[in-house]
């Protein structure tokens, strides 16, 4: 073989990829790249394979599935955003890669777009329906208040609360922006919610959830899907008290009430004690009066009314006077009652038969009929004896004897069948002749005489 004419190593397909691979990783280990996502696919494993791309080029991403959930804005198609990660290579495809660790919108304009389209989504399915509002309680016990424990919110919120009508709050603290804060407030609503009736911890009345003023990237975590499903579905009225009054969040969209401010809020959650002491000392101040002028209104009316009614002595005066002239005739009328009623029984009484004269009736009735029977009985057995005196005429009229007594004879064999064919009768059958006057036995004539034993066991021996 021929030396080598050159001093270069030889690396295999392996060797190379993965010499690469170092390089890249070691050069580009921190990387923000910003560009717009395209063809996001989370695979069954929950890693989340992607495309960041701009009119120039197009880079392949990945976000393993650990960063996917710990992300506050998720991989959606179209969006612009700003990738922190690093790059390395796949060597089975021969391409680099870059593995994403966290995500961002990039610019104001990009998370306006992003909103929009979920404010629509989340419309569309019902979450913010008017019909799904509740009303507030007017006077709420137990006030809970999700919101950042160590910001003047809270503070606004407890010293307006302290002004107007104090009140128990129970403040369950979370953060309220950055990553994690969206999984905080929804979990802290869900929380509140969760609390059961008559618990060690006591179950709020009414739910805040507040946050002061800022960009709209530090209000995001009050536009994600967590946090506004989770204010839908509570079955706590909710107040959303999140920016200053021209700030909107989608949260506000979906809490049955939205105050313009922290304070706000507190001051839609409860009255103002002095003011409503007042009211009701004025109320108090009324009741007696208006007990009065009702009492003597309805007196009025009463008298009104009463002086169209009659005087009850007149009205008594016709009703007795109707009550004697009742009794009088009452009286009278018994009397004829009785007198009609014994006029009846005497003329019922006169048409009244004795039992003797009831029996002898009776028997003459029963001898009537008795001798009606037996004369009917007795035409009835006439009638008998007529049809049976025809059907015995008409019997003998057709019997065989009347055709033996014009010369005809009954041919019967040995066993009394009578026999009305030439065809029935063999040489030297045994046979019975019956005439008008009598029955002959005979044996029929042939070529072939009538064999021992077939001859009728009556015919005597001619011999």
């Amino acid at each position: 073989m021929a030396e080598s004419t050159h001093n270069q190593p030889d690396f295999s397909v392996g060797d190379l990829a993965a010499a690469l691979k170092t390089s890249i990783e070691n050069a580009f280990g921190l990387v923000r790249v910003r560009g717009e996502i395209s063809q996001p696919k989370v695979v069954a494993s929950g890693h989340c394979y992607l495309r960041l791309k701009d009119e120039r080029a197009v880079l392949e991403a990945v976000i393993w599935r650990g960063s996917l959930a710990r992300m506050s804005v998720r991989p959606e198609d179209g969006l612009e955003v700003i990738a922190t990660g690093r790059l390395t290579t796949y060597g089975a495809r021969s391409q680099y890669q870059m593995i994403v660790e966290a995500l961002e919108v990039a610019g104001e304009g990009a998370l306006l777009k992003l909103l929009e389209e979920r404010k629509r989504k989340l419309a569309a399915e019902g979450l913010f329906a008017a019909e799904r509002k509740r009303p507030l309680p007017p006077l709420p016990g137990v006030i809970g208040v999700v919101t950042s424990p160590t910001g003047a919110v809270i503070r606004d919120i407890l010293h307006r609360l302290r002004e107007r009508f104090p009140r128990r709050v129970l403040v369950w603290p979370v953060r309220v922006q950055g990553e994690g804060a969206a999984a905080e407030i929804a979990a802290a609503i869900a929380g509140f919610d969760a609390l059961p009736s008559g618990g060690p911890i006591p179950r709020p009345d009414l739910l805040i959830v507040a946050r002061g003023g800022g960009s709209l990237e530090d209000l995001w975590p009050f536009n994600e899907e967590i946090v506004v499903r989770a204010a839908a579905a509570c079955s706590i009225p909710l107040i959303s008290a999140v920016g200053h009054e021209t700030d909107t969040t989608l949260i506000d969209h979906a809490a049955d009430l939205r105050a313009p401010t922290p304070t706000g809020a507190a001051e839609k959650a409860v009255p103002v004690r002095l003011d409503l002491l007042a009211r009701v000392g004025e109320l108090s101040a009324r009741l007696p009066r208006a007990l009065v002028a009702a009492t003597e209104n309805r007196a009025r009316q009463l008298e009104a009314l009463s002086r169209g009614l009659p005087r009850p002595e007149r009205l008594l005066a016709e009703a007795t006077q109707r009550l004697d002239d009742r009794g009088e005739r009452l009286a009278a009328a018994a009397g004829r009652r009785i007198e009609r009623d014994g006029l009846r029984l005497a003329a019922a009484a006169g048409r009244l038969r004795t039992p003797r004269e009831v029996a002898d009736r009776a028997a003459a009735r029963l001898d009537a009929a008795s001798r009606a029977l037996v004369q009917a009985f007795s035409r009835r057995l006439d009638r008998a004896d007529d049809r049976l005196a025809r059907q015995a005429a008409l019997l003998e009229s057709l019997s065989y004897q009347r055709i033996l007594d014009r010369g005809f004879a009954l041919v019967r064999d040995a066993k009394g069948t009578p026999l009305v064919r030439a065809a029935q009768v063999g040489p030297g059958a045994a046979l019975s002749l019956a005439f008008a006057d009598g029955t002959v036995a005979a044996i029929a004539a042939g070529s072939k005489p009538a064999k021992p034993g077939k001859t009728d066991p009556r015919q005597g021996s001619l011999l």
